[in-house]
């Protein structure tokens, strides 16, 4: 992996200031509840398996980096963000305490591969991987580069699970997306596609959410 600029629309400086001006629509105040129904009931959940790290990109305030913690993961919460990891740790404490010690907040930029290397997040370093509101919270130009990024972080046999805000509404964050091409979008990695459905439990205000599983077989 190697680094890469950010593109116009990726920066922290800006997402500081929408943490600090409570500009957070996107804050349920808990996990998402599709992805929490999944993790804790659906029959094909993933489940922790050996020390590889679970990574949440665009963690914000965490709720899913410990729900994670909780079902056994030890987990990596990412975020380029300041000030969301300054919340994150505010409700869930930091270093050794959060999640139970199996969790550890880390504050850089996924496009960025030398610092994700340096914090122990190489190439095949990751057992899962869990997305919610990142994907969404890019440039769509970024998108491909995400994927790929995702892929080579994955162990063969690594998995991806992803909600996705499928809106059709113009302009963003958070920018909206078609079903079809999110999914086109993992099977061009040669990603095995074990889910893809609209998502159960949505909160009102995200209609159009998909849930998807992938596999990296490869």
């Amino acid at each position: 992996m190697t680094a890469a600029t950010p593109s116009p629309g990726l920066d922290p400086a800006q997402w500081d200031a929408r943490y600090r001006d409570g500009q957070d629509g996107w804050e349920l105040g808990q996990p998402a509840p599709p992805l929490q129904r999944f993790l804790e009931g659906h029959p094909l959940d993933p489940r922790a398996d050996g020390p590889a790290p679970v990574l949440v990109p665009g963690c914000g305030r965490g709720h899913e980096a410990v729900l994670l913690a909780a079902r056994g993961f030890a987990v990596v919460g990412l975020d380029f963000s300041a000030e969301a990891l300054a919340e994150a740790q505010r409700l869930h404490g930091e270093g050794d305490r959060a999640g139970g010690g199996r969790l550890r907040w880390l504050q850089a930029d996924l496009f960025d591969g030398a610092a994700l290397a340096a914090a122990g997040l190489a190439a095949g370093s990751l057992q899962g991987v869990v997305e919610h509101t990142c994907f969404c919270a890019i440039p769509p130009g970024q998108r491909q580069a995400y994927a790929a990024t995702v892929q080579q972080l994955l162990q063969p046999g690594g998995w991806l699970l992803g909600l996705f805000w499928c809106h059709q509404r113009p302009g963003g964050p958070p920018f909206g997306s078609a079903p079809e091409e999110i999914t086109a979008l993992w099977q061009e990695l040669g990603m095995e596609t074990l889910l893809w459905q609209p998502a159960e439990g949505s909160v009102s205000s995200r209609e159009r959410e998909w849930i998807g599983l992938w596999r990296r077989n490869r």
